[in-house]
């Protein structure tokens, strides 16, 4: 029977509920006396090759308990992309420590990291089960249902829409909020859950699934102005021209790039000024405010779903579960059963690792602006109970005296 030590580690972007997981497959591995020591990576692989470890053996369970109640990635992160080298320095310090298990949380990157070493470990025979465990707010992961991380941001984008549209009703004109998402647009397209009555913003959604032309943009916000007196606007950061050109950067002198080659488009309100003052100069708006959500939609406090808790703690202890019992290597998939109830798989790396999932065509309106009935089905039960729902005045209008019409 294998043994040995377990180290885990988180990857890429921080969520409301990451350490869920994290504190799942912990608490999960204390159960098997195989698992001698419980290590935890900081800083992502990064912390694997910089032998950077902390004993989570010892952490009590109250404190654990809190942890995975808190936002952010409590061991730390990274956005390092490892290459082949990379990996075989990560290998190299697992098997220094005598790692039997590599359990790494994060997204499709974060996946074919956890590949690429355990075909590492394979081409030494070296007895190491590899575990990816899923995590991301953009939802792309191929395989997947939903991803752990979603469910909460989505949440996020919902109530910060609700209030950005009261707060546009009160006070007239258009309003734009930038959205992450740089090739799928699911949480941009959340934001349609805001709307509980009749001419609730966002009135217009844009995603990165479909071509963003300024004029018909320009239209779109017009015909709702004209007809509303008012205007409300989610476009996801990474929509981009009929030539691919993402929006954010087709006038920016400088572009700024991270290690996976990708623009930072979320730092900074590049898109949303660009947009305002395109609505202003040629519609003759005078009101149009725009915000970019930025990093506030990852890790905000006190806006958890109950529903992404509760699976981002199943697929901790399920990955456990996989490298005690299971066959082999793999990452952890969500798979929805009927409405609602979810069940938990076992897939290869090479169907998760580097790929990503995009909103399909039947959750996107034919006018490119909205999304369907069936996306918002698909929503619905992700966002979790209690959910804000804004009341409105009743009183009918009292008739005129001074400006009656004769």
């Amino acid at each position: 029977m294998r043994s040995g030590k377990l180290v885990i580690a988180q990857g890429g972007g921080p969520t409301v509920v990451i350490n869920q997981s994290l504190v799942g497959a912990v608490l999960e591995a204390r159960l098997f006396p195989q698992i001698e020591r419980i290590y935890g990576a900081r800083y992502g692989v990064r912390g694997i090759v910089n032998e950077d470890f902390v004993d989570l053996s010892t952490e009590t369970r109250a404190n654990l308990e809190a942890i995975a109640a808190t936002p952010s990635s409590a061991l730390g992160s990274t956005r390092d992309k490892p290459d082949h080298a990379y990996c075989r320095s990560i290998f190299a310090s697992l098997k220094a420590h005598g790692a039997s298990w590599f359990l790494y949380i994060g997204g499709n990157d974060t996946a074919e990291t956890v590949r690429i070493v355990s075909e590492e470990a394979a081409k030494e025979r070296y007895d190491l089960r590899c575990i990816h465990i899923p995590k991301t707010i953009d939802n792309d992961l191929m395989e997947n249902d939903h991803t752990p991380g979603f469910p909460s941001a989505a949440r996020f984008v919902v109530q910060a829409f609700m209030g950005a549209d009261l707060d546009n009703r009160s006070l007239p004109g258009v309003y734009v909020a930038i959205v992450m998402g740089r090739q799928a647009g699911f949480l941009t397209a959340a934001s349609a859950a805001a709307r509980t009555i009749e001419g609730d913003g966002p009135h217009l959604i844009y995603l990165p699934e479909r071509i963003f032309d300024t004029a018909r943009f320009l239209s779109e916000v017009k015909s709702v102005h004209d007809r509303l007196g008012r205007c409300v606007i989610a476009i996801s950061e990474g929509v981009h021209d009929a030539n691919g050109t993402l929006l954010a950067v087709k006038q920016a002198e400088t572009v700024e790039k991270d290690a996976h080659g990708n623009v930072h488009l979320s730092a900074a309100s590049a898109l949303a000024d660009l947009l305002c003052e395109e609505i202003k100069s040629k519609l003759g708006i005078k009101r149009v405010r725009g915000d970019t959500f930025g990093y506030l939609q990852r890790s905000f406090v006190g806006c958890a779903s109950d529903v992404d808790r509760r699976e981002a703690r199943e697929v901790g202890e399920f990955a456990i579960k996989q490298a005690i019992w299971g066959s082999g290597d793999g990452s952890v998939a969500i798979r929805r059963i009927g409405d609602y109830a979810v069940d938990y798989a076992l897939v290869k790396l090479a169907k998760v690792g580097g790929k990503t999932k995009l909103m399909a065509d039947a959750f996107i309106a034919s006018s490119g602006s909205e999304v369907t009935p069936a996306f918002q089905e698909y929503l619905r039960p992700l966002l979790g109970g209690d959910l804000p729902q804004p009341a409105r005045l009743r009183g009918g209008a009292i008739p005129k005296v001074l400006n009656s019409e004769t």
